[in-house]
């Protein structure tokens, strides 16, 4: 990233989301690097714990593709 500030759309319930991924051009014409960040909590409140805010975090390895649900399996 270069610095500049982008946007984040929210959800419904107002939080960014869980991933985010930028993709960036490759300088030949190949396919683009994808970089992706996995949101974190800034801090929490003293009293009652709260999430006071956002941070999003470089994960070099990339996001997690595999499903999480039981009935969502690969055959094979």
């Amino acid at each position: 990233m270069d610095g500049r500030t982008l946007r984040v759309l929210t959800g419904l319930t107002g939080h960014p989301p869980k991933w985010y991924e930028i993709p960036v051009p490759d300088a030949d014409g190949g396919p683009p690097t994808v970089h992706a960040y996995l949101r974190e909590a800034a801090g929490h409140t003293r009293r009652m714990r709260l999430i006071a805010g956002w941070v999003y975090v470089y994960v070099p390895e990339g996001r997690d593709r595999s499903s999480r649900w039981p009935w969502a399996r690969r055959r094979g």
